[in-house]
């Protein structure tokens, strides 16, 4: 589970013992045993982890206006879901057969692109599954790369590539504090592949930008606006939600080629976060006070 500190550090709570002992029973008991154990993993978060819990209970009261009662029920309902979604990641990457379904029609969008003789830069959020959205976006056939911060405690990082991710259809390129992550990006760009990365977490000492989030101020990383602005390529919103136990649907904005400041383009992407989280309220995974205030 994501850290629950003040802010976010980059680092995931659990450590590399909980992901073994999920594999191992997704492994031998498959998807729908783990589910059922899930639900009592859900209420221990809920229980002792309790400055994710009550963030996220504001987040419910705050953004979508629940109850107290529904954003109680929400709080679980999130670490459920967000349970599922690790457990969705490391079993299918993982090699754990199952009928899972993806419905990715609205992807045909990002087909026109490759066509251009362009790459494209995909900015999305911890909603839903963005490892399953790269995963799955191999059949455009072209390269995928995926952004991720480089601040997981060694042994995850090595369990997770040796053991976990060997079917994975997708590159990482891990955010380093010496910035060699910026060579690779540029070396993508040139070959006319797809960068994915996530546009709703920061670390306090990376350069940020403030707009309207649900009517209250709210503090976005600046990089991924700023390489839209500066780059010629096309970037696209893109998600990988959840829609029932066993499907997932992939939803995208119009690819969009702009010379507008960072700070406008920040205000395009808070907008269709906003639209998606109306629709799929428990699936933003932040367990921090996201807003300042």
């Amino acid at each position: 589970m994501s850290a629950e500190n003040k802010k976010w550090d980059g680092k995931t709570r659990g450590g590399v013992l909980g992901y073994k002992i999920f594999l191992k029973i997704l492994r031998i008991g498959k998807f729908p045993f783990a589910y059922f154990i899930l639900y009592f993993v859900a209420l221990y978060f809920c229980i002792f982890a309790p400055r994710a819990s009550k963030s996220h209970y504001q987040y419910f009261r705050s953004a979508h206006n629940f109850g107290v009662l529904k954003s109680i029920i929400g709080v679980y309902k999130s670490f459920y879901v967000f349970g599922q979604s690790i457990l969705d990641k490391v079993g299918l990457i993982g090699g754990v057969k199952h009928n899972f379904t993806f419905d990715h029609s609205v992807s045909d969008i990002l087909y026109k692109v490759p066509e251009q003789g362009k790459g494209a830069l995909l900015i999305s959020a911890h909603i839903g599954n963005y490892e399953i959205a790269g995963h799955f976006l191999t059949k455009l056939d072209v390269p995928i790369n995926v952004l991720m911060f480089d601040g997981e405690d060694n042994q995850i990082k090595e369990y997770l590539e040796e053991e976990v991710m060997q079917e994975k259809r997708f590159n990482t390129i891990y955010l380093k504090e010496d910035r060699s992550h910026l060579f690779k990006m540029a070396a993508a760009m040139r070959n006319n592949e797809f960068i994915c990365l996530h546009g709703d977490r920061f670390l306090d000492q990376h350069d940020t930008l403030t707009t309207d989030f649900f009517g209250k101020e709210a503090r976005f990383p600046k990089g991924p606006f700023e390489l839209a602005q500066r780059f010629d390529i096309p970037y696209v919103f893109v998600y990988a939600v959840k829609t029932s136990k066993y499907s997932y649907k992939f939803l995208t904005s119009n690819p969009k080629i702009s010379s507008d400041k960072p700070e406008q383009i920040l205000k395009e992407y808070v907008s269709n976060l906003e639209e998606v989280l109306k629709e799929y309220p428990y699936q933003w995974f932040n367990y921090y006070p996201f807003w300042d205030k």
